[in-house]
């Protein structure tokens, strides 16, 4: 039997559901069955984590947070990931709270850049993501340096975010805005891009730029599908 998965999500729906199609597809693609193990999704309501996000009020997403993760392990989950970048600000004080395992998106992250040879990425996500020291932080453990945007592009980066890619808008004109943020970063010295806020490869595509990019929803969707079928 497999280890069954909880996905803590709703931060935003959009990337949670390319969390659980990707174990499903992931599985069929290596097995060529449906025998994928079992999920379990605890959606969030969104609105409350933006107002708490805007007033920089982590400790009632903490105790948010915290509800879900432990609903998830009574409803039978072995171990769980949070489907987004930004939580992980808190992941070290969940994981102290919890007494099941949690899976680092940050951690999963490293391990892909390590695997292409990288010691310098260029990261783009929320303003959290971006400025806060648990990202850069926690690349920096495994021996990865981090470039990140200037005060700008990063306010173009999260207005994006929020405004459009939450809801699902998709649209070119902040396609080419990204690309183009993404190109000052290869400038600067970025071996490739770290998509750290899980709306982003929404927009962004490998296809789009031929620099190489790390789709964190994915690579972090990956390594739970790899945890539960150990």
């Amino acid at each position: 039997m497999y280890k069954k998965i909880g996905i803590l999500g709703g931060l935003t729906p959009e990337s949670t559901i390319t969390y659980y199609m990707h174990i499903v597809h992931r599985y069929h693609e290596l097995y060529g069955n449906h025998g994928y193990p079992e999920t379990i999704i605890y959606g969030v309501s969104f609105q409350q984590y933006e107002d708490w996000m805007n007033q920089e009020d982590w400790d009632s997403i903490e105790k948010a947070l915290l509800k879900g993760l432990k609903s998830l392990k009574l409803a039978g989950a072995d171990f769980a990931v949070i489907a987004t970048n930004t939580m992980h600000i808190l992941f070290e004080k969940l994981q102290a709270q919890v007494d099941i395992p949690l899976i680092s998106i940050v951690d999963a992250t490293a391990e892909a850049i390590k695997k292409e040879g990288f010691s310098k990425v260029g990261l783009i996500g929320t303003q959290f993501s971006m400025t806060k020291p648990f990202y850069r932080e926690g690349l920096a453990n495994h021996g990865i340096e981090v470039l990140t945007p200037d005060k700008e592009d990063r306010d173009y980066i999260v207005k994006v975010i929020f405004e459009e890619l939450s809801i699902g808008k998709l649209t070119e004109e902040s396609r080419k805005g990204y690309l183009e943020i993404i190109d000052k970063l290869v400038a600067e010295g970025a071996e490739g891009i770290v998509l750290g806020c899980t709306e982003i490869p929404l927009l962004i595509r490998q296809k789009d730029t031929s620099v190489k990019v790390f789709d964190t929803a994915t690579v972090h969707a990956e390594k739970a599908l790899q945890y539960a079928i150990q």
